[in-house]
């Protein structure tokens, strides 16, 4: 049986030393309008979590990076992955790199390799270290980036994945970074390469046409499987990836598969080499890679690959990987999409065994040793991801606890709540009760839609700068999370139900569950907000404008308010037709113009915040510039527009995401709590700044006099 250990179990390693270090959060004061003990924007910023995990093959050592925040008082950076590693046997942790690194893979001479840009370095390079060393050693470095790589067990060689070197540029006009900007044109393709460590010879370049995404050995080291699209753009990358069996002797493509669709970055061959498994769509419509299939390498092709997950079922693979030359491992999505489980298969798809593991884990990356000892990262309703490992058949111990802090801290109930639409379908989400509920009050209620709308919300840590659970349920709110028509996790034709209808019965499902909410006594209804990013900011703007009479209050995040200038100036315009509106706008012109918030703009009551960064290659920032100037124009109701410059589709920066956080929440405080009388004002008010170990020390220290 697989479960969590108790919160502090085995921790005793992380006491000291620098890992120790990494976990003390800043002291920052909680405001006068918040109860003691709960999650402010600040605390949440600060939150610590799992990102990589990689077990050696002997299962002694686990590698793993921890997702490290910068201090929005003291920097606007991004969050750093420093790698640590773990001694099983021991317990204890250790710092190994504190700089930023990815991609974790054991090699083939037993060290642990991963990619990392030094202070020296031009380009990301593929570095390596043994366990107790000082310093890591180069393996390869390319005049561009490493994006990918993957080793060959009988020789030592490395395959990977780098941007092709573009010729020099011409001579050209001296105007530095002024100067202009030429739209997806001379971006390079990504090549692959080989190369024999520790030579001094140059890697091998190997032809192929097109952009590749994913590498994978064969077992007998004469053979590559690859993912390919036919050029560097993201849409292309979404809808036409396709397989390629590479024969290392002669360069020539000996398979090929046409996979239909959306496919995943990762192939792997069985370890006899006999298979190749791979998650894709089933079709060009299938919004989602959760379908798992395995091809004989000899008679490669998508008519001889097979299922090995019931394609009627109403669930998605997640993760997976081999356990035998016959069976593989699943994680899959479970309970309404909420839950996950970890399952195994046989190839022909004939049997299943549900492997007993913790229900209130949440599953993310695993990996397993030579000697069954598997470790993993797993998130649960009290905490982000933390490691976890598990040796033979005892039981998964919790390894790391990052965020210390959460113990002392006060968190609201959650809970899966499923309701049924009008048309008979049942759907599931997660519900944060106000923290300190008491049955019979209704309370205000802000449902937060997820994007996508390929994607789903498990019930597990869910608060983020964007996703704030348990600061809104800490200051009085009732939250939210519908995984409405139109999400993964619950099969194909589920995924597909919205198909064709944009903003039609997948938003409705919204208002359903506000309605079913309300009903059961949790919800007011004269006080629901709504918020979301992406395909979840074109929710909020929908339900903002079309269903104005029902909607009190909105914050709108890099989201779609015009379907026709959607298309004109996305990144994935196929992406968009194929698995979501299923015509283009010049098919029908007036249907996309009705299925755009700005249509019904005049009508809108709805207070809306409307969040953006200015760099957002996906949803372009112009498409919050229209919903806000139509609602000056014509709406009667406050609206506010802030762009982030720099940021794309989503913010990176701390400071941007520190600065939503608290914007959002009192937007919502003004609108569905306060009498809304005025708009907020434009500058945010931040927090004291967090205390100084030395300020602290002074002040403990003063407290003893």
């Amino acid at each position: 049986m697989l479960r969590s250990c108790p919160l502090r179990a085995r921790l005793s390693a992380l006491a000291f030393g620098a890992l120790a270090l990494l976990l003390v959060p800043p002291t920052v004061a909680q405001p006068d309008d918040q109860p003691a003990n709960t999650l402010t924007p600040f605390h949440v910023e600060m939150l610590r979590s799992i990102g990589e995990v990689a077990i050696s093959p002997d299962g002694a050592t686990v590698a793993y990076t921890v997702r490290t925040p910068a201090n929005p008082y003291e920097s606007n950076a991004g969050a750093s992955t420093p790698l640590f590693l773990y001694d099983v046997a021991e317990g204890t942790h250790t710092l190994a790199l504190s700089a930023s690194v990815r991609g974790l893979a054991w090699a083939p001479d037993g060290r642990l390799s991963f990619l990392f840009r030094g202070e020296n370095d031009a380009a990301t390079a593929l570095y390596s270290m043994a366990p107790g060393e000082d310093a890591p050693q180069i393996v390869v470095s390319h005049t561009t980036s490493i994006r990918a790589y993957d080793w060959d067990a009988t020789s030592g060689r490395v395959a990977f994945i780098a941007d092709e070197v573009q010729p020099a540029p011409m001579e050209r006009l001296p105007l530095g970074n002024r100067a202009p900007i030429v739209y997806e044109e001379n971006t390079p393709n990504r090549a692959l390469y080989v190369y024999q460590p520790p030579t001094r010879m140059m890697p091998q370049r190997l032809a192929i046409e097109g952009s590749v995404y994913a590498v994978d050995w064969h077992p007998k080291g004469d053979m590559l499987a690859i993912s390919v699209a036919p050029n560097p753009y993201v849409d292309a990358s979404y809808m036409y990836k396709r397989i390629r069996m590479i024969d290392l002797a002669s360069g020539e493509v000996v398979g090929r598969i046409e996979n239909p669709g959306k496919l995943d970055n990762r192939l792997q061959f069985s370890p006899d080499g006999s298979h190749l498994a791979f998650r894709s769509a089933q079709d060009i419509g299938d919004p989602s890679n959760g379908r798992l299939f395995v091809v004989p390498v000899e008679d490669a092709s998508f008519e001889n690959a097979r299922e090995v997950f019931d394609p009627m079922r109403e669930a998605d693979v997640i993760e997976y990987g081999w356990l035998s030359n016959d069976e593989v491992w699943t994680v899959v999505s479970a309970n309404y999409a909420t839950q996950t489980a970890l399952e195994s298969h046989t190839l022909d798809g004939t049997a299943t065994t549900h492997i007993p593991w913790d229900a209130g884990l949440i599953l993310s990356d695993i990996t397993f040793s030579d000697n069954g000892t598997l470790a993993f990262s797993a998130d649960t309703p009290a905490h982000p991801d933390e490691l976890f490992v598990r040796a033979g058949d005892g039981e998964a111990m919790m390894a790391t606890d990052l965020n210390p802090m959460l113990a002392d801290m006060r968190l609201a109930r959650q809970e899966v709540i499923t309701h049924e639409t009008p048309d008979g379908l049942t759907l599931g989400g997660t519900l944060f009760y106000p923290l300190d509920y008491e049955e019979g009050q209704t309370y205000p209620l802000v449902l937060d839609v997820h994007g996508g709308p390929e994607a789903f919300v498990a019930n597990g840590w869910i608060t983020d700068y964007n996703s704030q659970a348990q600061m809104l349920a800490a200051r009085g709110y009732a939250v939210f999370y519908p995984n409405y028509r139109g999400s993964t996790g619950r099969g194909v034709a589920f995924a597909k139900a919205g198909q064709g209808d944009p903003a039609g019965k997948e938003f409705d499902d919204l208002i359903t569950a506000a309605d079913h909410l309300i009903e059961i006594g949790v919800a007011d209804p004269d006080r629901v907000g709504v918020t979301g990013g992406s395909y979840g900011g074109y929710a909020t703007a929908w339900l903002s404008t079309r269903y104005s009479d029902r909607i009190a209050a909105g914050v709108m995040f890099v989201g779609i308010s015009n379907k026709i200038s959607k298309v004109g100036t996305t990144d994935i315009a196929d992406e968009e037709f194929y698995v979501h509106a299923l015509k283009r706008p010049w098919d029908d012109w007036q249907f996309m113009l009705e299925r755009s918030p700005i249509y019904y703009a005049g009508q809108s009551e709805t207070p809306l915040l409307i969040l953006h960064g200015e760099a957002d290659p996906r949803v372009d920032a112009g498409q919050s510039y229209e919903l806000y100037r139509h609602l000056k124009l014509r709406g009667e109701a406050p609206v506010r527009l802030v762009l982030y410059p720099g940021e794309g589709h989503g913010n990176a920066r701390v400071g941007a995401r520190y600065d939503y956080a608290l914007r959002a929440l009192r937007w919502f405080d003004t609108f569905l709590k306060g009498d809304g009388d005025a708009l907020p004002p434009a500058e945010i008010t931040v927090p004291a700044a967090p205390l100084s170990d030395a300020e602290m020390m002074e002040e403990e220290s003063m407290g003893e006099e």
